[in-house]
């Protein structure tokens, strides 16, 4: 059995909590899909609360200090606060697996949005309202495929556009809603995962 660790010399922008979890990770020896059912996530979510990419609840915090026998009040001190999202990966990315990630957004970013504009019209795929996961396939000659399922709510941009204008968002906020727009309607949806 595989086991992702952490190399902390390779992300120096993750939270104090990414250490502390993934060092009771490896000393169990769990996946991120064993520690998912525990939790009642998908592996995805988990990993993503791992790296400080996701706000875990509560209910979250005391299931994985069970779990990885970490004393709760460590973990909620170290992750009580708001989620410092998008800073561990440098763009373009130089890891491998996650720079195809970036390749795909670079190779067919105007062609998924092509192709959801001609089935929903003008708009953007929600990366809050968003679930994701990852499945292995084997073909019929043996060979192993990475299934991604990205899945996020559908948002009119008209719709988008009147709540927006009828809201009291500030400048800033809504500067990073619009560039988050254009990422996540590049790549039909990246971002918050049930």
């Amino acid at each position: 059995m595989s086991i992702a660790t952490l190399d902390t010399t390779q992300h120096p922008n993750l939270p104090a909590s990414a250490p502390t979890l993934f060092n009771a990770k490896a000393k169990k020896q769990l996946t991120f899909e064993q520690i998912a059912q525990e939790i009642g996530r998908n592996e995805v979510a988990a990993a993503a609360i791992f790296y400080g990419q996701a706000k875990p609840s509560p209910e979250d915090i005391q299931k994985l200090s069970s779990l990885l026998e970490i004393d709760q009040q460590i973990l909620e001190s170290q992750m009580g606060g708001f989620p410092d999202r998008g800073r561990t990966v440098e763009m373009p990315p130089k890891e491998p697996l996650i720079y195809r990630l970036y390749e795909i957004v670079q190779n067919y970013g105007y062609a998924y949005k092509a192709v959801l504009n001609e089935k929903f019209g003008d708009g953007i795929m929600s990366a809050i309202s968003f679930s994701t996961k990852v499945e292995k396939e084997t073909d019929k000659d043996g060979n192993n495929w990475a299934v991604i399922t990205l899945r996020g709510k559908w948002y009119a941009y008209f719709t988008l556009r009147r709540s927006l204008l009828h809201s009291s968002v500030k400048q800033v906020t809504l500067h990073s809603l619009l560039g988050s727009v254009f990422l996540l309607s590049s790549i039909s949806g990246s971002g918050w995962i049930d």
